[in-house]
């Protein structure tokens, strides 16, 4: 890079720290990591904040809380960025002839066979188009996990199936279950070794243990300050392991995974790149929303990611603020996590950091 470049660059990766400080200073999130980078290379990277607000930790009556500066070892809750990596983890599983997007909810779990979804097939549950609802709060009138599945199998669907991308976590929830059935390895086993190991996210995980976490929101529910242990309410049922959310991550395991995506395209990090085109290609540009298997794609003028990232590009949000996405025609990706919802998920606020910090990051 030319002193000139370097220079720019410099700017730039300054522009981003003075951004997410701004965020932090209007008391958005306690705590912001990210990253910006082509292939393996990382181009900027930074982190700033406390792992919980200290003056939340001093009037709290629940657990003690970590309130320690962010030192780049700490997981985030990756909340629905959980999503597009159960969809990894399905594709592998048709690579290896253990189902298909055709085979449908019903033919995979035998116990939905009555179920309104029994005939979606799992394309549509990855692609939010199944006329299943999203965000049911299952949580409040099931407290127990079989109670929770039973309550997916009485959902009505509220579109019919192929007319509507409506966003469904309840469709992941599914998607977890046929990935284990299918393989018959639990779904902990099958991101560490499908998603995990091939990318080097060495602490990629579902329910965390020995390892800090970032503070999520004071949850009314369990009667405390969430830190250490899922944000996402229908999780928390489930047990802490569900394909729609619950795995944490490090800014560096983002990092990897976000460059072996990039590395994807040409060479087999995680499938093989004709299959990795298959997963990432749109295909609902007929309907109300740009979607690929497991990923949103880009959605001008009011992009998540911003207005000027590419028209290929692809990747997802999650609700506590963590978002990845790269850009396959610049082979660049952004990282962004962050703790949005500490310690209320109220305000929303955090939307337009998000897009600005990809509009900003895109000049690197």
């Amino acid at each position: 890079m030319s002193s000139a470049g370097s220079v720019a660059a410099s700017c730039v990766a300054d522009r981003l720290t003075e951004l997410i400080a701004a965020g932090r200073e209007q008391r958005l999130f306690s705590a912001a990591a990210w990253a910006i980078g082509e292939r393996d290379r990382v181009l900027t990277r930074g982190q700033l904040g406390t792992r919980a607000w200290p003056e939340i930790a001093a009037i709290t009556d629940s657990q003690p809380l970590d309130t320690s500066p962010l030192d780049g070892t700490e997981l985030f809750d990756l909340a629905s960025v959980t999503k597009p990596l159960v969809a990894i983890v399905i594709f592998a599983l048709i690579e290896e002839g253990r189902l298909d997007l055709s085979d449908t909810v019903g033919e995979l779990l035998p116990e939905y066979a009555a179920a309104p979804v029994s005939g979606r097939p799992v394309a549509e549950l990855l692609l939010h188009t199944s006329g299943l609802p999203g965000g049911v709060p299952l949580f409040r009138r099931a407290p127990t996990r079989a109670a929770l599945l039973a309550e997916v199998a009485r959902l009505p669907l509220l579109t019919p199936p192929g007319t509507r991308v409506d966003y469904s976590s309840q469709g992941f929830i599914l998607l977890g279950q046929i990935a284990e059935r299918t393989s018959g390895l639990p779904l902990q086993t099958l991101i560490t070794d499908l998603v995990a190991a091939p990318a080097r996210a060495g602490t990629l995980q579902f329910v965390p243990r020995d390892i800090s976490c970032v503070a999520t929101e004071f949850c009314r529910w369990r009667g405390h300050v969430v830190q250490g242990e899922v944000h996402d309410e229908n999780t928390v049922v489930l047990g802490g392991i569900a394909g729609h959310a619950g795995l944490f991550g490090s800014l560096d395991d983002m990092i990897n995974i976000a460059g072996s995506l990039v590395v994807n395209q040409s060479e087999r990090i995680f499938l093989a790149p004709t299959t990795h085109q298959m997963m990432i290609t749109p295909r609902t540009d007929r309907l109300n929303l740009r979607r690929s298997y497991g990923w949103q794609g880009i959605d001008h003028p009011r992009s998540v990611a911003g207005s000027l990232i590419g028209p290929g590009a692809y990747g997802h949000t999650g609700f506590t603020g963590t978002s990845i996405f790269i850009d396959p025609d610049r082979s660049r990706w952004y990282v962004l996590l962050a703790n949005r919802v500490h310690p209320s998920r109220d305000g929303d606020g955090f939307a337009t950091v998000r897009q600005r910090f990809h509009n900003v990051a895109s000049q690197l």
